[in-house]
């Protein structure tokens, strides 16, 4: 009897012991899964929030620049403008180019070009005439 008391005994004992120490290290050790995928969560956040700030930055630079090119499209306006004031020699000449400087600025969109009406599409199949065997036709070609 005693014999078999150890033998119950001693193996729950060191599962018990086992358990203690699995429970002690787990609580000693950080875990090492969860901290990696807590940085890499972080990672991505940071990734992220560069890339952001890089496409806020690239569209406030985008933005300035079409501004530059605005102002700078209007001063060559008002230079030409001058110029055509200052240069023409008469009334008529001065006022044509004017005219044509204005013309350009509030030129209306260009409509599309669209294909002739008279003309017949592109036919996928071979002509015929109207009582003879088309190309699907099973005696089509053969002499007879």
């Amino acid at each position: 009897m005693e014999h078999s008391l150890l033998v119950w005994l001693l193996p729950t004992l060191a599962l018990v012991v086992g358990v203690a120490i699995g429970f002690l290290i787990a609580r000693l050790v950080p875990n090492a899964a969860p901290n990696r995928t807590q940085r890499q969560l972080d990672d991505i956040q940071e990734r992220f929030d560069n890339y952001q700030n890089e496409v806020v930055t690239h569209f406030n630079s985008t933005a300035t620049l079409v501004k530059k090119l605005t102002q700078s499209y209007q001063e060559v306006q008002e230079h030409l403008a001058e110029g055509a004031n200052r240069l023409a020699l008469d009334e008529q000449t001065r006022q044509r180019l004017l005219a044509a400087l204005h013309a350009d600025a509030a030129q209306a969109p260009r409509e599309r070009l669209t294909p002739p009406r008279d003309q017949e599409p592109p036919r996928d199949y071979a002509p015929k005439a109207p009582n003879a065997p088309g190309m699907l036709d099973e005696h089509y070609g053969l002499k007879k």
